[in-house]
């Protein structure tokens, strides 16, 4: 009986023993007040299922943490970077691992434009894909893993999306020489690319003799990686009020894959 109540308690979304290990050293350390009484690791599955399940905050089940309180953690990470420091340490870790150098000198990017719901919040028509919503920009390195995203209205064309991610990039995307886009992305946005950066957009076109399915070279990893985020329910559409909360979600989706290919 004892052994079939545990497996009850336990989800698929959960941390294995290997990934806490793994990530608890880097969480924020309560450094004022009381010592916590909520278990961290119990509040991070928490947060892995609401991104597994897309469930509401407030349907967390019994064996979590109250939800105000895991949803605290959330907000309070998610505002202070938080969670972007942790995807950004994974990211150089796993490279490591991989023998490549902790920060990428090629990368490639590329948009996904996603639905909203009735929630009230920043979106736009994409007259392209014919939705109303948002539109993910992600910028990946070789392998697939996440450099840097940004999230506008849907209505915001790609390059103008490009130039507002290439603007805020992080410190470890300084070893960038170049980058791989689709034709949406060509034009003056290259011209501007080459006189600000040290890096350069090479854009990769579909064959024009065929209609078939071709795989172009480089382009398919940002499109793989959009499809490992698809696999996470919460980020099948846009339930945020805010862009914020939407970057949040892909750091921890791309997080989680990290700790597990790490462990």
């Amino acid at each position: 009986m004892m052994n079939q109540k545990k497996r009850k308690k336990r989800y698929p979304s959960n941390l294995s023993e290997g990934a806490w290990r793994y990530l608890k050293p880097h969480l924020p350390v309560s450094a004022v007040g009381r010592p916590r009484e909520l278990s961290m690791r119990q509040v991070v599955n928490a947060i892995l299922y609401v991104l597994k399940t897309g469930c509401q905050w407030r349907q967390l089940p019994r064996e979590f943490p109250v939800w105000s309180s895991v949803y605290y953690y959330f907000y309070r990470w998610s505002y202070n970077g938080t969670w972007e420091r942790l995807h950004h340490l994974l990211r150089s870790r796993l490279r490591e691992k991989c023998g490549r150098h902790k920060q990428p000198t090629a990368g490639c990017l590329d948009s996904q434009s996603v639905k909203c719901t009735a929630v009230s919040g920043q979106r736009g028509f994409d007259a392209g894909k014919k939705i109303n919503g948002r539109k993910r920009h992600i910028l990946v390195d070789t392998p697939g893993l996440l450099l840097m995203v940004a999230v506008t209205a849907a209505s915001v064309q790609d390059r103008d999306g490009a130039r507002l991610l290439l603007r805020h990039l992080p410190g470890g995307c300084k070893k960038l020489r170049r980058i791989w886009v689709d034709g949406g992305y060509g034009g003056r946005l290259v011209e501007w690319v080459a006189q600000r950066f040290k890096f350069c957009l090479e854009v990769v076109l579909r064959p024009r003799e065929t209609r078939k399915f071709v795989l172009l070279p480089r382009r398919w990893v940002v499109e793989r990686t959009f499809g490992w985020l698809n696999h996470s329910r919460r980020l099948s559409k846009s339930y945020e009020r805010l862009t914020r909360t939407d970057k949040t979600w892909i750091y921890i989706a791309m997080t989680r894959i990290m700790l597990r290919c790490l462990t």
